[in-house]
C-alpha cells in the first residue's frame, strides 16, 4: 500500500488496518518514498538479538558496576 504523509496524519486508522492484515505501507512525501511501515510481527522476526546475553558469563555485580560509574572523578589541575 502507498500512502501520503497527509494520509499518515489524517487516516492513521486505515494504515493500522492495513498493517494488521500483514500489508506493508510505504509513506510518500511530495511524490517520493520516505518511509516504510511493516507489521510488528515481521519486525520481531527479523530482529537480530546477537548481542542479547553478551555479559551473562561475566561475574561482576551490576550494583557494583553502577556504583563505580556513578562515582565522581577527581581531576588534579
Amino acid at each position: 500500500m502507498i500512502a501520503t504523509a497527509k494520509d499518515l496524519r489524517f487516516n492513521i486508522n486505515r494504515l493500522f488496518d492495513a498493517l494488521s492484515k500483514g500489508e506493508e505501507v510505504t509513506i510518500t512525501y511530495r511524490g517520493k518514498a520516505k518511509a516504510k511501515l511493516i507489521p510488528a510481527q515481521d519486525a520481531h522476526e527479523t530482529k537480530d538479538d546477537a548481542l542479547f546475553g553478551l555479559w551473562k558469563e561475566r561475574g561482576d555485580s551490576v550494583d557494583e558496576m553502577v556504583r563505580a560509574m556513578r562515582q565522581g572523578r577527581d581531576f588534579d589541575l
